[in-house]
Parts: C-alpha cells; sequence; structure tokens
C-alpha cells in the first residue's frame, strides 16, 4: 500500500527531515520585530534550494483550494492557523508566528511547523504555544506499532484539553513521503483503540492546531484559516516515521 515506505524511501525522509529542521531553525531565528512575512518567505525558497531540494509547498494546489498556492512558507499570524500568505505584513512584537514548510528531497516530501513567539507575548499566548507543542509530543508518544490513529488523536485533545484550550475542528495531519498528502487522515482528536492500526513503515504528519476560545475556524478569500472568533492559535508540525520500536522523528530540532 502506498502509505507504506521502504527502506530506500525512508532514508530519503529521513535525509529530507534533516534539512528541513535546519531551514525551520534559520527561519525561526530570522522571525522577529521588523521583518516581513515575505523576507521570510524568500528565505525559506533561498535555503531550500542552495540545499539541493525543491519547495514541496510553491505551486502547490491543495484539496478545496481555489488555486495553487504561490508561495514556499505559510506564515500565519495571530488568529491565523493555518495557509497564511506570506506578504508585507511586518511583524510585530507580541505575535505568533506559525512558520509551516516542506520540501521535496529525493523525490520524497517532508512536512514541519513550528510557532514562534515574537519578544514578550502575553501569558495566555504563552501557555498556548506550550501547550501545542505538548500535544504535538504527546501524539507522537503513541505512534508505536499495534496503537492506532485514535490512541493519536485522543493524546493530542487530552493534552489540549486539560491545558483550557480549543483542538482546531477539521483541520489534522496526514500521511506524507511520495506526495505532499496522503492517506490515512491524522485527526487531532480520537478514541483510544479506534481507527486504522500503525504498522512500522507509515510516515505521517502530525500537526495539533490549538486555539484560545474556540474550536471553530473559517477560511479566507486568500484560502487561509483562521480561528472563527479571532482568538489566538498555535500550530506544530513534524513529519515521523512508524517503527517497530520508537517513532523517528525526522523533521526534529
Amino acid at each position: 500500500m502506498g502509505m507504506y515506505k521502504n527502506n530506500k524511501e525512508i532514508e530519503a525522509i529521513i535525509a529530507g527531515g534533516k534539512i528541513l529542521a535546519g531551514v525551520i531553525t534559520r527561519l525561526s531565528q530570522e522571525t522577529k520585530a521588523g521583518v516581513t512575512t515575505k523576507y521570510l518567505d524568500d528565505l525559506a525558497f533561498q535555503l531550500i534550494t542552495a540545499s539541493g531540494c525543491k519547495p514541496a509547498f510553491l505551486h502547490y494546489k491543495p484539496f478545496g483550494a481555489a488555486k495553487p498556492y504561490p508561495a514556499t512558507l505559510c506564515a500565519s499570524v495571530n488568529a491565523g492557523i493555518v495557509h497564511g500568505l506570506p506578504g508585507q505584513y511586518c511583524i510585530q512584537e507580541g505575535d505568533l508566528i506559525k512558520l509551516d514548510l516542506g520540501l521535496i528531497y529525493d523525490g520524497m516530501y517532508v512536512d514541519s511547523a513550528v510557532t514562534v513567539a515574537v519578544g514578550s507575548i502575553a501569558e495566555d499566548a504563552r501557555k498556548l504555544v506550550i501547550a501545542t507543542r505538548d500535544a504535538l509530543y504527546s501524539g507522537i508518544a503513541q505512534a508505536m506499532p499495534g496503537n492506532t490513529l485514535g490512541d493519536i488523536g485522543a493524546a493530542i485533545s487530552k493534552t489540549a484539553r486539560t491545558a483550557g484550550f480549543f483542538v482546531i475542528e477539521g483541520l489534522g495531519g496526514h500521511g506524507i513521503g511520495k506526495h505532499l498528502h496522503e492517506d490515512p487522515f491524522v485527526a487531532n482528536t480520537g478514541v483510544k483503540g479506534h481507527g486504522h492500526v500503525l504498522r512500522p513503515g507509515m510516515t505521517l504528519a502530525l500537526e495539533p492546531m490549538l486555539a484560545i476560545g474556540t474550536s471553530q475556524m473559517k477560511q479566507l478569500a486568500d484560502d487561509s484559516f483562521v480561528t472563527a472568533d479571532n482568538s489566538l492559535s498555535a500550530h506544530f508540525e513534524h513529519t515521523i516515521i512508524v517503527t517497530d520500536k520508537d517513532p523517528i522523528v525526522a523533521t526534529k530540532i
């Protein structure tokens, strides 16, 4: 089945993930007050192409989108959840900037995202960022052979609820490898023991998206998604590989 990868493909995902982690680290360092999101997009393109890779998002048309995505990077600001289009927005102190980025290495796709807090941020924003990162790693911890996608979703949603935040409904992770988006859909909610059983060789992009005030989202004219009540959101993502032991986090920084 297409959701299972052979050793050569897994090696390419691991190698590509290492490159992507380096790119995101550099972008995070450059995400500061006074720079534009377009600057970050240009830098992402330069870093990816200089590494011998190709941007995964540039000219990609996600399901349901009106047109192909015109940038290398998704840069979503504050209430923006995902698919934020880089432009002339000048980043400000206190912003939460979600950097979502993918690349293609040796024919294989990898995908990752981080939320960068710019300067001094509000306490609820700080807690949101921590909870979203924790939710990602709680989901990764469940990516063991014999567990299910429901185990991953249940762990993510429990972490969010315990911290007092909302999981955004309708968005989630996905299979990844030969294509940017593959089966299965990886929900950020679930029931333990339910759903597709995890087996070695599965490659998944886990990506919890949490918000302070609501689980509801709305899609804007530019195809980006924002919280329905304009409350702050956060987003973290890693490409992982299910093995016969612990999962490999290919994009770990």
